[in-house]
């Protein structure tokens, strides 16, 4: 019986996640974003952050709960279209656009643009529903933050 009761101290239950929304579906898009070219640099964190405080309107330690919710959903997140998809069904065409820009900002914090970043942005752009034009829009915006 005291073992049962150590284990279970030990090794609690994780709390099950939520059920992603538009909002926790950009965010798990743009912690992929980062992750891809296999390094989750701190600029990156801390970007999302920022991107999550200005978005949602939310304090800091709100925003880094919510980025570690993401992270944990990004993980566990079937395919990029998925997520794209439940915001393209979820918001305006111009919160869409706002959200490749933030995908964009992701991509450039550490002041380089890889591939595998590009690559996910790309297919972010597709499921979104959005066109090369909103695309260089997007970018152009995000350069200028």
């Amino acid at each position: 019986m005291l073992s049962r009761i150590l284990s279970a101290l030990s090794n609690p239950e994780p709390e099950p996640l939520p059920e992603p929304d538009a909002n926790l579906a950009l965010g798990a898009l743009m912690v992929r974003v980062a992750k891809s070219d296999h390094r989750y640099r701190f600029e990156e964190i801390s970007r999302i952050d920022k991107l999550l405080i200005r978005l949602h309107r939310i304090g800091p330690i709100e925003a880094a709960k919510m980025r570690a919710t993401c992270e944990k959903l990004e993980h566990q997140a079937p395919d990029t279209s998925d997520l794209g998809h439940l915001i393209r069904d979820n918001v305006s065409h111009e919160a869409r656009c706002e959200a490749l820009e933030a995908l964009w900002e992701v991509v450039l914090a550490d002041g380089r643009r890889r591939p595998e970043e590009i690559a996910v942005v790309d297919a972010a752009q597709e499921a979104l529903g959005l066109s090369d034009h909103d695309n260089d829009s997007a970018r152009v915006r995000a350069e200028a933050q």
